[in-house]
């Protein structure tokens, strides 16, 4: 049982856990106390208190000097105040401080509305910034998935804690002294030329704007206006499971009707889902894994094992560049996003009569780097990519406000065939665990014959960061591992490197949770309530499906009699199968 202390805040007195800070014993009373550098990540291991900002000072007796709540531990008998006037007046001055430094465009500011930053100066009452003086000057860093502008940074450090510390990534750090301190790449480095792996996660977590996906609003507007173009859209399905917080509604709250019917009066010409691509998924990962596991059975000792899922870009990023020596354990399948988009060039195309250079494929994503895989070279015929561009949760969300959708009043409405269909698998692909589920209910009816007496495989479910489980099958037991984040996979993969790894199957997701913590949903500060609501909600979906294995949606099958043949044919290479590169060579040698 953890030992207890008691203390005064604001004249009320509160006992709290040892270790506590004053600012979580504060917040955890009502008191509201402004914060840019304070993030809690508890569930991933990490606290970020750098008390950089000084925004959070306290005033606690017997001390001399203003404290930093964030970073100060609550005591017995500590008597601590808030709202005294030289609390209230060094924020202020503060806040003046880091506003002389600081643009002020807001009006046209991608975090305008939804920037801390804003927020505080606001609740501060700033009206006139009396500092004035030399300004930093930094390049705009526009990747294909992210946009930097450091202009806006206010050295909050929350980037470099998620890129180093929850991610391991370590493409941004700490650079310079003084007036010239700021976040960034080593050398000041492109984030393109870097470790990056563009998950995101350095945007969902910045407090301003000096962190924001690249947004591709305009240029689907252009396109849903072109004459002669025919512009569908895909939808993954993490997004229906965060989507309306925008809009107000509870996290895990399912919108996927709604949004569905949003989609269309925004203009386009099908609306499809990602989830159809799942399915098709499942049913060539699914089929690889069998084939290595019955070949690793069969007494072939040169075949790779474990199999790891390849759905996440981030993740496919991470390992070509910091693991390019295990590339061959990766399953070949493309992510559900590239696989939906070279069906629908190709399979849909010709049968609706559409010509592969008149359609747009646009997808909505939860997810940043999938930007950057529809930019991919090996994605695209003749340079049209199959998939034109993605948009985030975040920039639907602010499509649909600005089209004056009354989004939570709009009728449920039902996705379009054949591409709108899928089975419950498909739908939890977007929490963690979710595609190694989706796998298992597939690989183990299709290995064995016989049917599932549950299709329900949670133990690989939950927001830990590593998850384990052994399947039995035919016999024989098959060991799968899922992780989340980018540093969990750090730990697998280095086993797998060390030759200590001993499961047959591995599923990794970038982000927190998985997809409904991606860089591109609507933010949840670390909250893990708010991305098991999410998840919650998809597990809903999953289950409230009449059909919740991958291989029986009629559709997959009709898609593989009509045009594919088979998982894993030489057609279903060609059109949903991949290779990956050394990107960590290539870094190292630039």
């Amino acid at each position: 049982m953890s030992e207890n202390v008691t203390l005064k805040i604001d004249n009320r007195e509160v006992s709290v856990p040892k270790g506590t800070t004053v600012l979580e014993a504060a917040r955890g009373m009502g008191i509201d106390i402004p914060t840019l550098c304070y993030m809690n990540l508890e569930d991933l291991c990490v606290k970020n208190a750098p008390a950089s900002c000084r925004l959070c000072v306290v005033e606690v007796k017997g001390r001399r000097n203003l404290a930093p709540s964030c970073a100060t531990r609550c005591e017995n008998g500590m008597e601590v105040r808030t709202n005294t006037m030289r609390v209230l007046n060094a924020r202020r001055t503060v806040m003046e401080l880091i506003l002389s430094d600081h643009p002020s465009d807001c009006l046209v500011c991608a975090k305008s509305g939804n920037c801390e930053l804003q927020a505080a100066a606001i609740k501060l009452g700033i009206r006139e910034i009396p500092f004035q003086g030399a300004r930093s000057e930094y390049r705009v860093d526009l990747s294909p998935s992210i946009r930097r502008d450091m202009s806006k940074c206010v050295y909050c450090r929350r980037c470099e804690t998620m890129c180093n510390e929850v991610q391991s990534v370590g493409a941004l750090g700490a650079a310079n002294r003084g007036f010239g301190a700021i976040v960034s790449p080593a050398f000041d480095l492109d984030l393109k030329d870097t470790e990056c792996t563009f998950c995101g996660q350095c945007v969902a977590v910045c407090p301003v704007g000096a962190l924001t996906e690249i947004d591709h609003t305009e240029r689907l507007l252009r396109d849903l206006a072109a004459p002669g173009k025919t512009v569908i859209v895909q939808t993954a399905p993490a997004v229906r499971a965060a989507l309306g917080e925008e809009f107000g509604l509870e996290p895990g709250t399912s919108v996927t009707g709604k949004m569905v019917a949003a989609l269309r009066r925004l203009g386009f010409a099908k609306v499809f889902d990602t989830d159809f691509a799942a399915d098709l998924t499942i049913m060539e990962e699914g089929t690889e894994l069998l084939g290595r596991l019955n070949a690793f059975l069969g007494g072939d000792k040169e075949v790779k094992l474990p199999i790891i899922t390849s759905c996440c870009p981030g993740w496919v990023n991470f390992y070509e560049k910091q693991f390019p020596d295990l590339l061959e354990y990766p399953s070949t399948a493309r992510s559900p996003q590239q696989m939906f988009g070279s069906v629908a060039k190709t399979y849909w195309a010709e049968k609706m009569g559409i010509r592969r250079e008149d359609l747009v494929v646009v997808s909505v994503m939860p997810c940043v780097a999938k930007k950057f895989e529809c930019e991919r070279e090996e994605f695209k015929t003749d340079g049209d990519p199959d998939v034109n561009y993605s948009i985030t949760t975040r920039e639907l969300a602010a499509l649909i406000k600005r089209a004056n959708i009354d989004f939570p009043q709009l009728p449920d409405e039902d996705f379009d065939a054949p591409l709108g269909e899928s089975t419950g698998a498909g739908v939890i692909f977007g929490a963690s665990g979710g595609v190694m589920e989706a796998a298992l209910r597939t690989a183990y009816e299709l290995q064995t014959g016989r049917t599932l007496d549950s299709v329900d495989f949670k133990q690989v479910r939950g927001m830990e960061g590593l998850k384990e489980a052994t399947i039995e099958v035919n016999g024989v037991e098959v060991r799968v591992a899922v992780a989340h984040t980018l540093g969990n996979a750090r730990r697998l993969m280095e086993a797998l490197r060390a030759g200590e790894c001993p499961y047959h199957a591995i599923e990794v997701m970038a982000c927190p949770g998985g997809c409904i913590g991606g860089g591109g949903q609507p933010l949840h500060h670390g909250d893990s309530r708010r991305l098991k609501a999410r998840a919650e909600a998809l597990y809903a979906e999953d289950s409230g499906k009449r059909l919740r294995k991958s291989h029986e949606n009629p559709y997959i099958i009709a898609l593989y009699e009509e045009f594919m043949g088979k998982p894993m044919s030489e057609k279903a290479h060609h059109l949903l199968h991949t290779c990956y590169f050394n990107r960590g060579k290539e870094f190292v040698e630039q």
